[in-house]
């Protein structure tokens, strides 16, 4: 029988894994071009191959685990167009693409809404700073929102009057911290929504102080039994993660998360892209989900 820790979170329960459709692009440019985050340095030496090789193996145990890739043609003088989450959120078979704060980054929006478009997507064009998965994520019930460094409050807005989800905004403050999934990642989606818990079902793990006062505990009053993580396990990219319900796709530096993961029942999914934490990417950064 599974266990309780005092916060109510279950112990070594049992997790159920869902089939997911992965958006990708191949690091074929991957480079440090620029510094638009305290990651990033013009100096940085990228080992290209390394970077493939890395990415390639992320590819593998998503296949491996049962889920579907989809890749999108990598475009010359773009060396971030591999954080594909950043391109678009998408809920319900709907886009809402992006509008990158970073004047070097705007290019791949439309490198990526060709490939939308392709795919069949009605895809929206945001009229305010908003960069998809890195600041948009879906909840439960919410759409948890990130602000404070790249993507506006205005976008919020805008992300919720298309697809009619409360966004929740929440204030990033620390600029290690840019993009709400270097802090925050969604361990279960919630799809089989509990009205009668605050959290509708739903499981995260975050970095309470990447985030401000007020929106720790807005944290704290919707996901009460979260996994808190460390500083050093989120400086390890181990909050830039994926889950399927069950397996955990997580930067193999962040043993400790690891650990906590593992005792209430997730099954970590160690994949080392630790070339991509030169440009303050990881795991997640180069996952968009398409969700159905």
């Amino acid at each position: 029988m599974p266990t309780t820790q005092p916060g109510g979170a279950l112990l070594n329960a049992h997790r159920t894994p869902r089939a997911r459709r992965y958006l990708l692009c191949r690091p074929t440019h991957f480079a440090v071009e620029y510094a638009i985050n305290p990651w990033m340095s013009e100096d940085a030496d990228v080992d290209t191959a390394l970077a493939l090789h890395q990415w390639e193996n992320l590819v593998r145990a998503y296949r491996d685990h049962g889920h579907t890739i989809e890749t999108v043609q990598p475009a010359p003088g773009l060396p971030d167009m591999v954080f594909a989450a950043n391109s678009a959120v998408v809920v319900g078979g709907r886009a809402f693409g992006s509008l990158f704060h970073a004047p070097q980054r705007r290019p791949e929006s439309r490198e990526y809404e060709i490939w939308f478009k392709a795919a069949g997507y009605d895809l929206y064009r945001p009229e305010s700073p908003c960069e998809g998965e890195g600041d948009l994520v879906p909840v439960g019930r919410y759409l948890l929102a990130g602000t404070g460094f790249r993507t506006t409050r205005d976008a919020h807005a805008e992300v919720q009057e298309h697809f009619g989800l409360p966004a929740i905004s929440l204030h990033l403050t620390d600029p290690y911290f840019y993009h709400l999934d270097t802090a925050l990642f969604v361990l279960d989606d919630g799809l089989t929504a509990d009205p009668g818990r605050p959290d509708g079902g739903a499981a995260v793990a975050y970095y309470p102080e990447a985030f401000s006062p007020g929106s720790r505990e807005v944290l704290r009053r919707l996901f009460p039994d979260a996994v808190l993580a460390t500083r050093d396990d989120a400086l390890a990219f181990g909050l830039n993660s994926v889950s399927d319900g069950r397996h955990v796709f997580i930067a193999p530096q962040a043993t400790g998360l690891i650990d906590q993961l593992t005792a209430r029942g997730y099954v970590p999914v160690p994949v080392d892209l630790s070339e991509f934490h030169k440009a303050g990417g990881g795991i997640k950064c180069c996952t968009q989900e398409l969700r159905p």
